[in-house]
């Protein structure tokens, strides 16, 4: 249909992250599709983006059932039932998964772990499993858009940790403290971001985070081309500049420096 009407017929397919799965067998389309994917609400979005839409988004999160609902025991029953519908459903529909409730314990666990750098090998202890079946976990969890890991940011000249990666979810109320929950909002909007700019302009964009041997962190970096543009701290109160930031500032000095707060443009 669409090689024979491809001049006057436009098809918008969109599903689940079975999608992304399914998209990578069968029959290429190359040259004939243009993958999209599609981020909860962003704060630019909505209208107006002021302080008051901001708390609503913090307090219900970027899923459009439970923003719009804007209560308090729809966004916990709306989180419960994607978390049971992604393990139980899409993911035992992908995967041969024998141990569904290990995951689903795993995926409780993770919250209290943001913002941090992630130890598959304390997770492995907790969960008694191998460190191999934790990345496993991982990978699977995240191919269905329940998380998203990032990575350390080095260069050359700056001793950087290269190793352990921080995580974040897609459904930022299961946080329950206020910075860190801040923390995983302010990742999902430049994650946004960075996928805009490489599915829709084709861009070598990367989101990562600074920390080095010395213990100095900056919450996140923007990359394009291998390159950083922005770094950026999130702070829910009007603090001093971090002063991880002046160092990065000396190192790459061409750079944006931004450290933002709820409420702060």
């Amino acid at each position: 249909m669409f090689d024979k009407r491809s001049g006057s017929l436009k098809i918008m397919v969109t599903g689940s992250g079975k999608l992304d799965y399914y998209r990578h067998g069968g029959d290429s389309l190359q040259g004939r599709y243009h993958f999209y994917r599609l981020h909860p609400l962003m704060l630019q979005e909505l209208n107006p983006p002021d302080q008051e839409t901001l708390t609503n988004l913090l307090r219900y999160g970027g899923f459009p059932e439970p923003f719009l609902a804007a209560d308090d025991r729809q966004s916990r029953r709306w989180s419960r039932e994607y978390r049971t519908r992604i393990i139980y459903d899409e993911l035992t529909s992908l995967e041969q998964v024998k141990d569904t409730s290990a995951i689903e314990a795993l995926t409780i666990r993770l919250p209290d772990l943001v913002a941090s750098p992630l130890s598959v090998d304390a997770l492995r202890q907790d969960l008694r499993v191998a460190h191999e079946t934790v990345q496993r976990w991982l990978a699977m969890i995240e191919n269905l858009y329940m998380i998203f890991r990032i990575f350390p940011f080095g260069a050359p000249h700056i001793r950087a940790v290269k190793k352990e990666a921080k995580h974040y979810h897609f459904d930022w109320t299961l946080i329950s403290d206020p910075g860190r929950r801040f923390e995983n909002f302010m990742a999902c909007q430049l994650l946004a971001y960075c996928h805009y700019r490489q599915d829709y302009e084709g861009e070598e964009t990367e989101l990562r985070f600074f920390r080095d041997i010395d213990r100095r962190e900056v919450d996140f970096v923007l990359m394009k081309d291998q390159q950083p543009t922005h770094f950026i701290e999130c702070k829910t109160k009007n603090k001093s500049v971090n002063p991880a930031l002046k160092y990065l500032l000396q190192r790459f000095s061409r750079h944006a420096v931004r450290s933002n707060r709820p409420g702060a443009s």
